[in-house]
């Protein structure tokens, strides 16, 4: 399986619109769906965001340009918030998956299919 095939299941399950994983040091983007990328900054954000969260919550977490409100942050996951959707970063071994939910979707039902991908991408080495 791709690692595209991961982003497109993501998608797939209704409740996420983009996805996209990059390396767990932010350095290169592994997979995307709907041109989902993030710039070098917005992703060393997050990188630093796992090991510091202060900055995040003092100044939100910004993600293609769009300023979203943090509200939560530990070594494994970081949430953000903006209006009615919201971003999900959640860190495994080797990488970081991101992901986008639109209005209307519960950010409980989305953060809980990312994170059953990151158990699983951690349990086979990633």
């Amino acid at each position: 399986m791709s690692w595209n095939a991961y982003t497109d299941n993501l998608v797939a399950t209704g409740k996420l619109d983009k996805a996209s994983i990059y390396a767990a040091d932010g350095s290169s983007l592994w997979a995307t769906t709907n041109n989902f990328q993030l710039q070098p900054n917005e992703v060393q954000e997050i990188v630093r965001g796992f090991t510091n969260p202060s900055q995040l919550y003092a100044s939100g977490l910004h993600i293609q340009g769009q300023k979203n409100v943090c509200i939560r942050a530990d070594p494994r996951s970081i949430y953000g918030k903006h209006d009615a959707e919201g971003v999900l970063c959640v860190q495994t071994k080797q990488a970081i998956l991101i992901a986008h939910y639109p209005a209307g979707v519960q950010a409980g039902e989305a953060a809980k299919i990312v994170e059953q991908l990151a158990d699983y991408l951690i349990s086979v080495g990633y």
